[in-house]
């Protein structure tokens, strides 16, 4: 079952789309990089990009080539992002943690990046409304957003008396103005329902499942999974723990949800793919990344699967069923 009914946003910049140029694209191919962080998505991705940027006039095969890679995590994705770069695109739209990589490669060719996070703290633009450089996107960062997660899981499971946040260590060296954001919302809105809040900072498969573990031996225990790409790439793994040890979980995107995760709330993917193709398109015709200010998240989707909160012995209340974009049965 699901509702078209977009989130309220939280703080965001204001959508600033100018409308195309009239102009048709020139006559000869131009080539764009898109560089997506792991190939489950892939093809969703792809399709939502092929068909923005056909309506804007680039057609694949006539004046578009589109070069996929995958970029999965750690060393992998610079040799990605170098056998990418080799092929001198015109401009490369990026997904996630890849992008910092891509960018201490080139400053010269044109980078959009998407579900991305902080990047003024990162240091790939000076500002969101100025980059200044060679690259801009659109950032999945809000901070408003860690407020939220507790408080849906404190709705759909109220016994709730202690919460672990679950995140990758290395988010706290890398993005330390984001994670103290969202950590500073999670504990205020853990102090606010009466929660007792725990950090579990992991690197790896082995130390997620010690920490679940570990919070699952605490009566009336939740999880908030914060967005890395170590929680996309344990996304089964962390699925499969909660349910195995009974423990109510929030997550950042849908695909947790759909492939068995209680409940969701964040961004909309597809969403940031489709706008970064807007700003490619943009940059085609002659933009500079520069001036393309780095826009912030206006729309949010909150998903519950229904038939995991069953199995974990939860009713859902009406209200928060009536404000779910999506209800998984």
């Amino acid at each position: 079952m699901k509702r078209r009914r977009f989130i309220a946003t939280f703080g965001a910049l204001p959508m600033l789309w100018p409308i195309a140029a009239a102009a048709e694209p020139a006559d000869r191919v131009r080539r764009v990089g898109v560089l997506i962080p792991a190939p489950p998505p892939a093809a969703a991705v792809v399709d939502v990009v092929q068909r923005q940027l056909r309506d804007l006039g680039w057609v694949e095969g006539s004046n578009l080539r589109l070069d996929v890679r995958w970029a999965p995590d750690g060393d992998p994705a610079r040799i990605v992002s170098k056998e990418l770069l080799d092929l001198h695109p015109d401009v490369i739209l990026v997904g996630g943690d890849p992008v910092a990589g891509l960018y201490e490669e080139t400053h010269t060719i044109p980078i959009v990046f998407v579900l991305f996070g902080d990047p003024v703290g990162r240091r790939l633009v000076t500002s969101l409304a100025h980059p200044g450089g060679n690259i801009t996107g659109f950032t999945h960062y809000d901070a408003a957003l860690a407020g939220k997660w507790v408080e849906t899981l404190k709705a759909v499971a109220p016994q709730l008396s202690r919460v672990a946040a679950l995140f990758a260590a290395e988010m706290l060296a890398a993005e330390t103005k984001r994670m103290d954001s969202w950590l500073n919302g999670i504990e205020s809105a853990a102090a606010g329902s009466g929660i007792q809040l725990s950090v579990a900072g992991v690197h790896d498969a082995a130390e997620i499942e010690r920490a679940i573990v570990a919070l699952a031996a605490e009566p009336n225990s939740g999880l908030v999974v914060m967005p890395s790409a170590l929680s996309g790439d344990t996304r089964a793994l962390i699925i499969e723990l909660a349910a195995q040890h009974r423990l109510p979980a929030i997550y950042p995107f849908r695909s947790f949800t759909a492939d068995g995760g209680l409940i969701s709330y964040g961004i909309i993917g597809q969403e940031h793919w489709r706008q970064g193709a807007i700003y490619v398109d943009r940059i085609l015709r002659g933009a500079k990344p520069a001036d393309l200010p780095v826009q912030q998240a206006t729309k949010f989707e909150l998903v519950i699967n229904l038939k995991t909160a069953k199995a974990l012995g939860l009713t859902v209340p009406p209200s928060l069923l009536a404000r779910a974009d999506e209800v998984i049965e």
